[in-house]
């Protein structure tokens, strides 16, 4: 494998990270969710809207930044 080939780095992931600060009410809102949720023993609640949300503030995001990271 050559020396570039190892330097190699998925900018998405750098992005990601620098992102999550913009994303916290929505991080916050799935917490909280995930915590209202803990003792339900049936299965049926969940926290995937949340869990959407925070992602989708996430990637759009990263999408503003990372096109212009690509070579």
């Amino acid at each position: 494998m050559s020396d570039d080939a190892e330097e190699l780095q998925d900018p998405k992931l750098e992005l990601e990270e620098m992102c999550r600060p913009r994303c916290v009410k929505q991080f916050l809102a799935y917490q909280a969710c995930c915590k209202r949720i803990e003792d339900d023993d049936t299965g049926s609640k969940h926290c995937t809207g949340q869990y959407l949300d925070f992602w989708h503030c996430i990637d759009k995001c990263v999408s503003r930044r990372l096109f212009d990271r690509l070579k």
